[in-house]
């Protein structure tokens, strides 16, 4: 039957049956037990949500868990067990200091930068006592980068965590924080702080460990903000995501739908700014009770054995920890261990496999989806490379489905029929993923998802899609569909691009590096390099009339990109362009650029890459390009 054919009868069936009916039609259609997992796997994340919002908040919750086990760990962290009673009392604290001697109330906002420790945790849920919203600062950001994004929250004071590389970067920035107030945590008794800079640990010392009363946050409901966290976007720096109560709930509530128990011990690695171990994970775990194994940083070749010792269950991860795991020499006892599931994304089709059958893992749910966005899509069947399913049964079954839109790729913009709608593709094509958003989230006909202007919001949606009045949620991210209706990640387009799990502001990039005085041009995109997941980044720059690419200057474009770029988002190579080239809408060419990548054969410009011994670039030669690609970038 031809495709177009089999999705109508599909489309026909689906909207005439029920998903308990949907497991007979499975001799007919096989790949239906993949759309009934899933759709179990949504039912219990939103039974676990309907039941979460008849108790409260997620303040609330936690404060339950320590009432019903005060002695339970929540926490361990370099081999010091945090209890649910004693990270309370250390919260209590912090929302004493907030009220008495920093003077904040309901509804203020603080910026957080603290690196993994039990300090965020509790700092957080201080604040949350409060009712204060916490914007979670990205611990590598520097310089311009770092002041925008604290600053962009308007918030009453920053709180910065443990470690001199923290003091040294909120420092850097002190006279430019507009008189912010700073405080500081983890110094040593006695050590001298800049002025502007005030001890936070000594505040706590002198704060009482009482609960607040209740009363303080008692105008708080599910659409006050509980936290930012942050984004990279089109206008070159990172974006404050509204983190609301309810969608906070929602994220507390993914890991249910993985049947998430009090006995259960969580492994998170990542930071906890991130959306993964910050929401998904820390308040996953204070939504059911259980144990969040907390790392500092990441590493591969403690990984298993931390995961063994203590009696781990669940991880979450993105694809690049993976690789770096596989990338360890094989043991004995890699498949040893009591890990039942493995949440994240990011996970490449090949390593998926290879993580399958070498670490025998029994569930990988790999899931699409993004910060600011309005769902999420799950790979619930195992299925190598996938990142999800959008079936016609799902669709028909859906108020508010997710579709996949034929695109322009220069725009980055639907592609629209001759009555102005959008166009569905179909399996075996890629499309732009588009999501409906549902009727309550709408405030006045739009959908706030940046604490940023109108525009930017507005710039993630799509409206009259299909029928007059119908917005859609732009993800910005190109999927394909096969022939059994599961999604793949094929492509991001617009302004960013993804490296070492984070996502990369191509004009953020390009801002920091038009600074130098003989630049006159930047345009950055990402390159795909074999054996690593996402796209390295690229510059191809053009200098102003009259200027060569001298040594003394790569040096400088060298200092630029370390002092004022998280290390994720520094350009691994540059290309150095006679002119500026442009498409016909004067937009930088970017295509064939990317398609060119850093191929000796292809590319005629001088290139260069990133040499960290040398602390400059240095010319890409044939001879230096192979131990480059070999070395660990």
């Amino acid at each position: 039957m031809p495709v177009s054919l089999l999705d109508k009868a599909l489309s026909d069936i689906a909207g005439k049956v029920t998903r308990t009916e949907l497991l007979a039609l499975q001799t007919k259609f096989p790949w239906v037990k993949y759309d009934v997992q899933l759709m179990e796997l949504q039912e219990k994340q939103q039974n676990a949500k309907d039941d979460f919002m008849t108790g409260g908040f997620l303040i609330d919750k936690f404060e339950a868990r320590v009432a019903s086990h005060p002695q339970k760990a929540m926490l361990v962290f370099e081999d010091c067990v945090f209890t649910y009673g004693f990270m309370n009392e250390q919260a209590n604290r912090v929302a004493y200091v907030a009220r008495r001697h920093l003077g904040l109330k309901f509804g203020d906002t603080v910026a957080v930068m603290i690196p993994n420790d039990p300090a965020f945790v509790w700092t957080v849920l201080g604040f949350q006592k409060m009712g204060i919203a916490v914007a979670l600062i990205n611990t590598n950001l520097r310089m311009k980068s770092l002041v925008h994004s604290v600053l962009a929250t308007e918030p009453k004071a920053f709180i910065v965590g443990a470690g001199e590389d923290s003091l040294h970067a909120a420092t850097d920035v002190l006279e430019k924080l507009q008189g912010l107030r700073v405080y500081v945590q983890g110094q040593s008794p006695g050590s001298g702080l800049p002025a502007g800079v005030t001890d936070f640990d000594s505040l706590m010392k002198r704060a009482l460990p009482v609960q607040p009363d209740h009363g303080v946050r008692a105008e708080m409901t599910y659409d006050s903000i509980t936290a930012y966290l942050y984004t990279s976007g089109t206008t070159g720096f990172p974006k404050p995501v509204y983190i609301s109560h309810r969608k906070a709930m929602g994220l507390a509530c993914v890991l249910s739908g993985v049947d998430l128990s009090p006995d259960d011990v969580l492994y998170a690695v990542l930071p906890l700014f991130h959306i993964l171990a910050g929401t998904v994970g820390l308040f996953g775990v204070i939504h059911k009770g259980c144990t969040m194994v907390l790392k500092r940083k990441f590493s591969a070749s403690h990984f298993w054995s931390d995961c063994r010792r203590h009696n781990v269950t669940v991880l979450l991860y993105i694809g690049e920890i993976f690789r770096y795991i596989l990338a360890q020499p094989k043991h004995e006892l890699d498949n040893v261990h009591k890990v039942r599931v493995a949440l994240g994304n990011g996970l490449r089709k090949d390593i998926f496999e290879e993580v399958l059958r070498r670490f025998q893992i029994p569930l990988v749910y790999e899931a699409f989806g993004a910060t600011e966005g309005i769902f999420v899509n799950y790979n619930t069947a195992n299925k190598p490379g996938a990142v999800g399913r959008l079936s016609p049964f799902l669709t028909l079954m859906d108020p508010n489905p997710s579709v996949l839109v034929m695109f322009d790729y220069s725009s980055a913009m639907p592609v629209r029929d001759q009555h102005g709608r959008c166009i569905k593709v179909k399996p075996g094509e890629a499309g732009l993923y588009l999501n409906k958003v549902p009727d309550h989230m709408l405030s006045n006909g739009t959908l706030a998802v940046y604490k940023a202007s109108r525009e930017a919001n507005e710039s993630k949606l799509v409206r009259n899609a299909f029928t007059e009045g119908d917005v859609y949620f732009s993800y910005g991210d190109i999927l394909y569909l096969d022939e059994e209706y599961f999604l793949y990640f094929y492509d991001r387009i617009g302004d960013t691009f993804r490296w070492k799990g984070e996502n990369v502001s191509t004009t953020e990039v390009a801002n920091i590096m038009c600074c130098l005085d003989f630049i006159h041009d930047v345009n950055v995109y990402g390159v795909e390099i074999p054996g690593h997941s996402g796209r390295a980044g690229m510059a191809a720059l053009t200098l102003k009339e009259g200027e060569r690419m001298t040594p003394e200057q790569l040096m400088q474009v060298y200092k630029v990109c370390q002092d004022d770029l998280p290390f994720y988002a520094r350009p691994l190579f540059l290309r150095v362009l006679p002119e500026v080239q442009l498409s016909a809408t004067f937009k930088h060419r970017k295509v064939e650029f990317v398609q060119q990548g850093y191929d000796l054969t292809k590319v005629k410009d001088d290139l260069y890459y990133l040499n960290s011994k040398a602390k400059t670039y240095s010319p890409l030669t044939a001879e230096a390009l192979v131990p480059f690609l070999q070395s660990k970038l």
